[in-house]
């Protein structure tokens, strides 16, 4: 037992940082495929989902979050598909949550689209998830309908109210389409105003087929924003969280709003992220196929195999994405959706 102990903590000095000297220390877990929506930019309306045996079970999500956690990592986000959705999450969030408690992680978020969090919102709050993402991209319910294929935008608000009174902060994800919701941001930043949401604003990336032009939704953030800057100041602030954004101060709303921008303004050079897929493959970028498999390595030789994978998952992390040239036709589009690989 002492010559394992050793062993463990010799292997826990693997340096997070990758070939471009950037330190990692942020990573997002996608725990299902599954969603209970259907967002267009997102997924198919027929989707066809990994089978159970494919996904990571709650022992290995565990088990690989605890061994990235021991080289180093300090931040995870729960994602999907709709992390609410799988059966056992209220024991992904616990057993995550002691993480935070100890000490170990600093923080764990999730990105949800808010349909469960009046179910789910006390839970969170009790094991230490203190913010999450929602994404919503209109509060006008016949838009919200039609870009969800069918979902209630009433019920994701009662969840954010749920979400609030537990103590939870809010911060609203809408995706920026363009000829489709430009007229809403004015009403949702009012309304994230307030009741003390922030705001971010994110373009969107071409990932998988999902039955649309790519190159017709997209609308550059600028350009989005413009609704908002003719009837409000937008000043540029230094704040930086975990994530891509860079921030700006809504005056006088009142209003912190993020863009995320990753074909306007690649966002590359100080990337700290690593992706663990809900099938447990480990993705240094969105906007690329490199990766390690994780889950087979867990599987077929036991959780010390995550070391040697992660050493060769930090060389092959690329210094930026491709998106701009897959959505001008100069690069294949990957097929792997969002949903697998997590927001």
């Amino acid at each position: 037992m002492e010559i394992a102990s050793d062993r463990l903590i010799q292997e826990v000095n693997i340096p997070m940082q990758d070939g471009f000297g950037r330190k990692i220390d942020y990573l997002r877990i996608s725990v299902t495929d599954r969603c209970n929506f259907r967002c267009q930019y997102c997924m198919s309306e027929k989707m066809t989902f990994m089978p159970k045996s494919e996904l990571l079970t709650l022992e290995e999500i565990t088990l690989i979050a605890e061994r990235f956690i021991g080289h180093g990592i300090r931040k995870i986000r729960l994602t999907g598909g709709e992390p609410l959705v799988r059966r056992d999450m209220k024991d992904v969030i616990q057993r995550l949550g002691r993480k935070v408690e100890s000490g170990d992680l600093k923080e764990l978020t999730l990105t949800t689209n808010g349909s469960l969090l009046s179910e789910y919102a006390d839970h969170l709050a009790a094991h230490h998830v203190q913010r999450i993402n929602v994404s919503m991209d209109t509060l006008d319910p016949r838009r919200f309908a039609e870009i969800t294929r069918g979902a209630d935008v009433n019920v994701v608000l009662a969840g954010i109210e749920a979400a609030k009174s537990a103590g939870i902060r809010v911060k609203i994800n809408m995706v920026a389409l363009r000829d489709f919701n430009e007229s809403d941001l004015v009403p949702m930043a009012q309304y994230c105003a307030r009741n003390g949401h922030d705001l971010t604003i994110i373009e969107t990336m071409p990932l998988g087929d999902v039955g649309a032009d790519r190159a017709l939704a997209h609308i550059s953030a600028d350009e989005f924003l413009k609704p908002l800057s003719n009837c409000y100041s937008i000043t540029p602030i230094p704040h930086r969280s975990a994530g891509p954004a860079r921030y700006a101060s809504v005056e006088p709303l009142g209003l912190k709003l993020g863009m995320i921008t990753p074909l306007s303004n690649n966002f590359c050079d100080d990337c700290n992220r690593l992706r663990l897929t809900t099938d447990g493959k480990i993705f240094m970028c969105l906007g690329h196929n490199a990766h390690v498999d994780l889950r087979s390595a867990v599987r077929n030789n036991g959780i010390p195999a995550v070391d040697q994978l992660l050493r060769q998952a930090l060389k092959l992390k690329p210094r930026q994405h491709d998106f701009n040239a897959q959505l001008d036709g100069s690069a294949e589009i990957l097929e792997r959706h969002m949903n697998v690989t997590g927001g």
